[in-house]
């Protein structure tokens, strides 16, 4: 629908330039998402690790401590129950206290004052578990057994707080949507001169399908996040309560 004559270069060249840019934005987009759903998926085995770690550890304090021991396993339980919760509240820089059991070692008040959640409880509950070893010695290498799962606790904690805080660079994703913009503010002008009105609806779908990449990669950088498509560590942390009250 405009002369040729009055273009600036040929019409294929300008949409074999526009096509280029779109395959090198293509290229981006793929790392970019790549790299937010490492960063999700890295968090999902860290939290599975979680709830093998809790099973396994309860698993090897009921075969500790006898069944008359009730108040004993009574507390163990809670404490194993409550590393899940102070865990996720702790990623998502919040202090409520609605999902914690407390407990003799674990006091309102205390816990309150604390400012690292996570690892309190994990001092508390080293301290029962060599209670219990000390009480109910069986072999000297008691402890060693539990202390394996105990120290995973941590582990598990430090490397939630390393993808947390390491956010992808701001610099870095504030570009490419700089770059979408541009490509797709100039779509119509290179594809309107080749197709005609067939280019609104074409550079409608482009824009929803950068738009919704780069959307998403935001949403899954985060894991720990409340957002849709985060990892459900609300449910995770429920069914962790439900297997250790089994076992225990």
């Amino acid at each position: 629908f405009v002369e040729k004559k009055y273009l600036p270069m040929d019409v294929p060249a300008l949409t074999i330039f526009h096509q280029i840019s779109g395959f090198i934005i293509s290229l981006v987009l793929v790392f970019r998402i790549n790299t937010a759903y490492d960063r999700w998926w890295e968090g999902r085995k860290l939290w599975g690790s979680l709830v093998n770690n809790s099973r396994n550890l309860a698993i090897k304090l009921h075969a500790l401590v006898p069944r008359e021991e009730v108040a004993l396993r009574e507390e163990l339980y809670k404490l194993i129950s409550n590393f899940p919760f102070a865990l996720k509240e702790h990623l998502r820089n919040n202090d409520t206290l609605e999902d914690i059991l407390f407990t003799k070692s674990l006091t309102k008040p205390a816990y309150s004052k604390v400012g690292h959640k996570p690892n309190y409880i994990a001092r508390q509950l080293t301290a029962e578990c060599l209670s219990a070893v000390d009480k109910h010695t069986r072999t000297p290498n008691d402890y060693l057994v539990l202390s394996e799962n105990l120290n995973q606790l941590s582990d598990i904690c430090g490397a939630c707080e390393r993808i947390k805080r390491t956010p992808i660079p701001y610099s870095y994703s504030i570009f490419i949507k700089k770059v979408i913009f541009l490509y797709i503010i100039t779509m119509p002008v290179a594809f309107g001169l080749t197709i005609g009105y067939w280019a609104v609806p074409i550079v409608m779908f482009m824009f929803y399908a950068f738009a919704s990449l780069e959307l998403i990669s935001e949403e899954i950088e985060d894991p720990f996040g409340t957002d849709s498509n985060d990892l459900p560590t609300d449910e995770m942390s429920v069914r962790i309560k439900e297997n250790v009250r089994e076992i225990l």
